[in-house]
C-alpha cells in the first residue's frame, strides 16, 4: 500500500475554517484562533482527553435526523426513516436514534446487542447483512425484530426453519439487485448486476425466486428492499432503482396475487467530504424518491406502498470530527510535506481503502488561512497510513492539534487495533458540555481476551 503521487502544481486555498461550509458540523465556530463544537472548545478538549479522539456534534445529528423525519413524513405520511448504524453505533447514539423516532437499521449481531442494550424497541428494528450467521438469525428472531432482509435463497431456507423452531412466522423483505450502476466509489457501489448483496435481475433470477418464497413456511413476505450504494451526489440513479422496483412489484401483483406492502430503498446519499462538493440536500432527495415512487405506482397500477429509506453517512459523517496531536514534521523538497500525527488507519482506514478526502484545520490556529499543501500521515507501519493527502493547512508545528472533518461515519465503525493502537474515545459535546460515551481503550483491553 502506497500513497498516490505529490500533485506539486495543488495551491493552498488560503480558506479559514469557517469558509470550509458544507463540510463543518452545523455548531462549529471560531473564538480567538480556536475552533468549537457544540459550544466546547476543541483544543481545551484535545488538551484534556488526550488523542486520537472522536468527537461528535450531537444537535448536529438530531437537526439532521429531524430534516429526514419531517421531509419524508410531511410529504408521504406512511413512510419511515431507519438509521443505518454500521454508520456509527454506540449505545449512546441508539439512544438518541430512539428518542428521535427513527428505526434501525442493524448489519450484524453485535450491532443488534448494542440496540438490546441501549433499550431500542425491536418493533422498529431491521436486519441486514448479506450472510448472516444461523446464530445471528436465531437471535434476530428471538428478540422479535421488526423485518429481516432476506439476500439469498440459503438464507430464505434458514429463516424459515428457525422461524419454525420458534413458532414465530417472520416478516421478510427480499434484498433485490436492481441493476443500476450509482456514480459513486466503486468499493460502495451495490446495486449493480456485479454485486455479493440480494437477489440479481439477471435472467430473471428474483422474480423465478419469488414461487419459492411464497412457499416457504414460517414467513411472509411483506416487503422489498434496494440499496445501489453510497455517497452519491446524483439522484437520477434513486429514480431508476423505484422504476425497476415498482415494476417488479407489479409483476409479484399480476403473477402471484399478492399487493408489495412496504418498499424500502436504501440510503447512499453523499455528503460534502471537501469545501468544493456540492451533495443534493435531505429535502432533495425525499422529493426525489417520492416523486419517483408515485409516479411509477401510478404508471404500473400499484398500490402506494410504505416507502422506507436507510441513512446513514448522510446523519452522522458531518458531526464527526477527529483531533490528533502533531508529532513529527518532515518536508521533502519537491516531493511532499508530512504532518504526522498521534492516530492514522487505525481510526481512519478510508483513505487507505477509498482514496478518501478530508478538510483539515490546526484547532489551535482555525482563525488563521490555510497556506500550506500538506499530507497528514498517520503513525502505522504502512506508507499507505494516511489520513489526509495534499490538502491545505495552516502552517504546522509540533503539538498543534489538528481537527478533521467529516469522520462522523465508518470511521470509528471500521476502526482497528493495528501495530496496538488502542481505539480513541468516543466525545459528545452539545451546548457546552462533552460528555464521553465511549471511553479509549487500554492496553490491557488489548489483551483481555488472550489466554
Amino acid at each position: 500500500m502506497s500513497l498516490p503521487a505529490s500533485d506539486l502544481t495543488k495551491q493552498p486555498d488560503n480558506r479559514t475554517t469557517m469558509e470550509l461550509g458544507a463540510v463543518l458540523p452545523r455548531t462549529a465556530e471560531v473564538r480567538d484562533d480556536h475552533l468549537f463544537v457544540g459550544g466546547v472548545d476543541m483544543v481545551e478538549l484535545a488538551r484534556t482527553m488526550g488523542t486520537a479522539l472522536y468527537v461528535m456534534d450531537e444537535a448536529d445529528m438530531r437537526s439532521r435526523m429531524e430534516e429526514y423525519r419531517e421531509a419524508f413524513r410531511s410529504r408521504y405520511p406512511n413512510s419511515d426513516v431507519l438509521y443505518a448504524s454500521k454508520a456509527f453505533q454506540n449505545k449512546e447514539m441508539v439512544r438518541i436514534v430512539n428518542d428521535e423516532d427513527l428505526c434501525l437499521d442493524v448489519s450484524g449481531g453485535g450491532e443488534l446487542a448494542c440496540a438490546q442494550a441501549a433499550g431500542f424497541p425491536m418493533e422498529r428494528v431491521f436486519v441486514h447483512g448479506n450472510n448472516k450467521t444461523p446464530q445471528e438469525l436465531r437471535e434476530a428472531i428471538e428478540a422479535g425484530v421488526h423485518r429481516i432482509v432476506v439476500d439469498s435463497r440459503i438464507e430464505l431456507a434458514r429463516v424459515s426453519r428457525i422461524a419454525g423452531e420458534l413458532g414465530v412466522v417472520q416478516p421478510i423483505y427480499l434484498r433485490i439487485t436492481p441493476g443500476v450502476e450509482a456514480d459513486t466509489h466503486e468499493y460502495i457501489r451495490t446495486g449493480c448486476e456485479d454485486s455479493k448483496f440480494g437477489f440479481t435481475m439477471l435472467d430473471d433470477f428474483a422474480f423465478r425466486c419469488i414461487k419459492d418464497v411464497l412457499a416457504a413456511p414460517n414467513v411472509k413476505l411483506v416487503g422489498l428492499h434496494c440499496h445501489i450504494g453510497s455517497q452519491i451526489f446524483a439522484l437520477h440513479s434513486f429514480r431508476e432503482a423505484v422504476a425497476v422496483m415498482v415494476e417488479f412489484m407489479a409483476r409479484i401483483r399480476d403473477e402471484y396475487g399478492l399487493v408489495i406492502e412496504e418498499l424500502d430503498l436504501g440510503g447512499g446519499l453523499g455528503i460534502a467530504y471537501t469545501a468544493d462538493e456540492k451533495p443534493s440536500s435531505i429535502d432533495d432527495f425525499a422529493e426525489c424518491t417520492i416523486r419517483a415512487v408515485e409516479d411509477y405506482c401510478a404508471k404500473f397500477d400499484v398500490p402506494l406502498p410504505r416507502i422506507l429509506v436507510e441513512p446513514g453517512r448522510s446523519l452522522v459523517a458531518s458531526a464527526g470530527v477527529t483531533l490528533y496531536t502533531v508529532g513529527i514534521l518532515k518536508t521533502l523538497p519537491n516531493i511532499r510535506k508530512y504532518v504526522a500525527v498521534d492516530g492514522g488507519m487505525s481510526d481512519n482506514v478510508r483513505t487507505a481503502l477509498y482514496h478518501a478526502e478530508y478538510e483539515p484545520t490546526i484547532a489551535n490556529k482555525a482563525g488563521q488561512p490555510r497556506t500550506e499543501i500538506v499530507t497528514l500521515c498517520g503513525k502505522h507501519c504502512e506508507s499507505g497510513d494516511v489520513v489526509v493527502v495534499d490538502m491545505p493547512l495552516q502552517h504546522p508545528d509540533l503539538d498543534d492539534i489538528v481537527a478533521v472533518f467529516g469522520t462522523g461515519a465508518y470511521c470509528y465503525s471500521m476502526s482497528s487495533n493495528y501495530n496496538g493502537q488502542p481505539r480513541p474515545a468516543i466525545v459528545f459535546v452539545k451546548d457546552g458540555e462533552a460528555r464521553v460515551t465511549t471511553r479509549r481503550e487500554t492496553y490491557a483491553d488489548l489483551m483481555a481476551r488472550d489466554i
